[in-house]
């Protein structure tokens, strides 16, 4: 389980206000499936919330440990049925540039457009 500052947990609390919850836990508990999607989630946005249905009170702070233990993320934040989590994604400098290389540039829609796009390339050199 990582461990956050105080002042890196505020700034993660507050980025995570506006987040809607991606992953919900409801009667069946933590099963696997549940736990590769709060996974993959995390891969993907570094920081999620959770909702959690119908568990109890003393069971959401074993639930918190547990998931942070099982996925190796930072607890943020627990307010009522809301968990927040973190984990940060390692950074791959060569995926991001070959991502980049790979994209294609848009081709104008219409000669208009197409003219206006050269206009501005002229004036630029």
């Amino acid at each position: 389980m990582t461990e956050l500052a105080p002042a890196q947990r505020r700034a993660l609390r507050a980025a995570a206000h506006h987040l809607n919850p991606v992953v919900s836990i409801s009667q069946k508990g933590l099963t696997p499936s549940v736990l590769a999607e709060i996974d993959r989630c995390l891969k993907a946005h570094e920081l999620i919330k959770l909702r959690l249905y119908g568990i109890e009170r003393e069971d959401r702070e074993a639930l918190f440990a547990e998931i942070c233990g099982a996925l190796n993320c930072a607890a943020v934040q627990h307010i009522g049925n809301l968990l927040v989590l973190w984990r940060e994604n390692p950074k791959d400098v060569a995926a991001q540039e070959s991502a980049l290389a790979s994209r294609r540039k848009a081709a104008p829609a219409t000669k208009k457009q197409a003219a206006a796009r050269t206009e501005a390339r002229n004036r630029k050199r």
